[in-house]
């Protein structure tokens, strides 16, 4: 091995030794992250962790964007896991995919869907990958679009520029109203998660994924997707 390459190695096993133990912090004590403190659990003095991530914002933005990557290559596999015309399967297995993610990394969830982290932004890098989940929602609706009927409500002229907007980002065409629907299915999904991770479920709903299942359901009604 060259040395090149294996100073390349050492610094890809210390940036993830460093986001692992980062990780580690944000499960115990929130997303307001201590730089000094991720460096004495690695084992270094704190200027060193500067060599691999020169602010917090930088390390938070990392693990940000590796937490929208997993969650959506989790929905990418549960997508794949249908046939491409079962579209209100490929719907609920994409739902039920996210959630399952969400409550086997509550931290994570917590800091890409949580309170905002005091005097951080994220930058524009973490759009793409945050919006990879709906365009699978919005995927589906398209593939299906001959089987759907159509929709007799109009979107108000001041929604349908920022539908627009959104429509022309993503390759695919799809009309404003149903953009509109796949939209309220999303959030419906991330705020119905969001309400289980948080605790604002408890002594509220007891089968959990059986109500989640019936909210999924209710939302591919909204988008149309045929029973």
């Amino acid at each position: 091995m060259s040395a090149s390459s294996l100073r390349a190695r050492v610094r890809s096993e210390m940036v993830r030794e460093i986001k692992e133990v980062a990780r580690a912090h944000i499960a115990r004590e929130g997303a307001n992250l201590s730089l000094r403190g991720v460096a004495r659990d690695v084992g270094i003095v704190a200027s060193a962790v500067y060599r691999y991530f020169p602010s917090r914002d930088a390390l938070l933005t990392a693990l940000i964007t590796d937490a929208y990557e997993d969650l959506a290559a989790a929905a990418a596999a549960a997508d794949a896991a249908s046939a491409r015309d079962e579209l209100r399967e490929r719907w609920m297995r994409i739902c039920r995919a996210v959630r399952e993610w969400a409550l086997a990394h509550p931290a994570e969830y917590g800091l890409l869907y949580g309170n905002p982290v005091p005097g951080y932004a994220a930058p524009a890098e973490t759009v793409e990958p945050a919006a990879r989940v709906v365009l699978l929602l919005a995927d589906i609706v398209i593939d299906g679009s001959e089987h759907l009927e159509p929709l007799a409500e109009a979107v108000p002229e001041a929604v349908r520029g920022d539908l627009r907007r959104l429509i022309e980002q993503h390759p695919r065409e799809i009309p404003e109203e149903r953009l509109a629907r796949v939209l309220a299915g999303w959030t419906q999904l991330f705020g119905l998660i969001g309400f289980e991770v948080f605790g604002r479920l408890d002594t509220v709903i007891e089968d959990r994924g059986a109500y989640f299942d019936h909210q999924m359901a209710v939302m591919a009604d909204l988008a149309g997707l045929p029973r």
